[in-house]
């Protein structure tokens, strides 16, 4: 039997799920408004198709291994280059872990209350320790090797899908079907899409890399497919053409309802949410999209939450070599469960939620902050494929695939190196705050301060790590 059987529609739309959501759009929307467009088509061209294909050929390759980033590190460098990524994969998690507890707020005012007020009548400190509450309750919840959540996660993941192209086809058709004013004037002209390519604007496109990254979790299909030579990248050029479009249309959307020249300072927080209720007075439908999105996000953001602390610290510490890793950071207790792994996550993630509100006293700087930061710290797990790809190149003799991106070996090094270049180039320009300097010098260098700060601690503590292990190692030997 030929177990081949998915088809590049299948391939597309598994990609396009795990990858794209609404979130996506108002983000960047917030960050650029209407030129937002012209950034999606650029990114998708210039990063997005290289990133998706090359991963293609990554996991085609490697189509055996499961440790994902840190196998193809290992097949082509080193077990302590891989032992990196491995680190890298995880540790990005932690301001992850972090954001979640704030969306789960704000989506349970909104279902609860119909509006996005209570974030920005109490102060950030007040919401950080809600927030810690929340993160401490289900990092005692994933200690129990609950599943439930994770089921519920995907049911609202197809649920949060749905509500996305709700949204697009709602908010795109509204003017024509209830006569639904719209928000941005002279949508019409060209000028209203071009960006200002200016130190500014260079800023924000880490948040564009960290919308459309993610493509390496897909790599276990490419060969699932029937001819991997041409369903595979067939899939992912498909993906790109139905990510371009929902970004594209979502972006006119968002243009549609908010004045992309008045873009309101809590977009970021409650900007999917206002959508809905405003579409939902277009259609008179009263809360009815307020609170299905509501509901879908506030099991999505559980779940996300659940699964992100439990599964990329396996990734971690399931095949930790011990010249690397502690073994005491892998011990388990009666449940399975990485104790010590747990406590370190526990830390990290307790430090990112609670120390900023120290010097962030706005809830809505908090929440952009904290986001940007994941558009900072995020991507920085791209640079293990890239890193990847180009090592893959250059040794490309000794490996077989039964897809290719490039057949050249220095065009297909070439195509990683940028990619890689670029990743890295949003990332430190990321790291500028995205607050009016003049208005909050004081907020402006805190936030500065940390968004460096907390990369460099990352990256040290992952150095650190080997030095522990190694020192047990010896001890061991001395002892036995």
């Amino acid at each position: 039997m030929n177990e081949k059987k998915l088809r590049w529609y299948n391939i597309a739309l598994i990609a396009f799920v795990s990858v794209w959501g609404l979130g996506n759009v108002v983000n960047n929307y917030a960050n650029q408004g209407l030129t937002v467009i012209v950034s999606w088509i650029l990114i998708m061209a210039l990063y997005f198709v290289p990133y998706a294909l090359s991963v293609g050929q990554l996991g085609s390759t490697f189509k055996d291994a499961n440790g994902g980033v840190s196998s193809w590190i290992k097949e082509t460098t080193t077990a302590k280059i891989a032992y990196y990524a491995a680190w890298t994969y995880w540790v990005v998690h932690i301001p992850y872990l972090a954001q979640k507890p704030q969306g789960i707020v704000v989506a349970l005012n909104w279902l609860i209350k119909g509006n996005g007020q209570f974030v920005g009548t109490v102060s950030s400190t007040t919401i950080s320790l809600i927030c810690f509450a929340i993160f401490l309750f289900f990092l005692w919840i994933s200690s129990k090797g609950l599943a439930t959540l994770k089921r519920i996660g995907s049911i609202a993941g197809t649920a949060m899908f749905v509500m996305s192209i709700l949204f697009i086809i709602l908010a795109v058709t509204a003017p024509a079907m209830t006569g639904a004013h719209v928000a941005t004037p002279d949508m019409g002209s060209i000028k209203t899409y071009l960006p200002k390519f200016n130190f500014a604007y260079f800023t924000t496109i880490s948040m564009l890399v960290f919308a459309v990254g993610g493509a390496e979790k897909i790599s276990p299909y490419v060969n699932n497919t029937n001819n991997p030579a041409k369903e595979f990248p067939k899939g992912m050029l498909f993906l790109a053409a139905m990510v371009a479009i929902c970004a594209l249309l979502g972006s006119v959307a968002m243009g549609m309802i908010f004045d992309a020249n008045h873009i309101p300072k809590d977009l970021m927080v409650n900007g999917a949410y206002e959508a809905f209720q405003r579409l939902g007075n277009y259609y008179h439908v009263g809360r009815l999209f307020v609170i299905l999105y509501a509901i879908a996000n506030t099991m999505a953001q559980i779940s996300a939450l659940a699964f992100s602390i439990d599964a990329p610290l396996k990734i971690l510490l399931g095949d930790a070599d011990p010249e690397y890793i502690p073994e005491r950071l892998s011990r388990t207790n009666k449940n399975g469960t990485p104790i010590n792994g747990y406590l370190l996550t526990g830390i990290l993630v307790s430090l990112i939620i609670l120390i900023p509100s120290l010097g962030i006293g706005n809830m809505n700087d908090l929440y952009n902050w904290l986001l940007n930061l994941n558009s900072v710290v995020m991507p920085l797990r791209y640079l293990w494929v890239f890193f990847a790809y180009m090592m893959l190149n250059k040794q490309i003799e000794k490996f077989h695939s039964d897809y290719k991106f490039v057949k050249n070996k220095t065009v297909g090094f070439a195509i990683g190196l940028w990619c890689f270049l670029f990743t890295a180039f949003a990332c430190i320009l990321g790291m500028i705050p995205k607050i009016d300097y003049q208005a909050d010098k004081k907020t402006w260098w805190f936030q500065m301060a940390l968004n460096i700060a907390v990369p460099f601690i990352f990256t040290a503590l992952g150095l650190i790590l080997p030095k522990i292990a190694q020192k047990e190692q010896r001890k061991k030997q001395l002892l036995g």
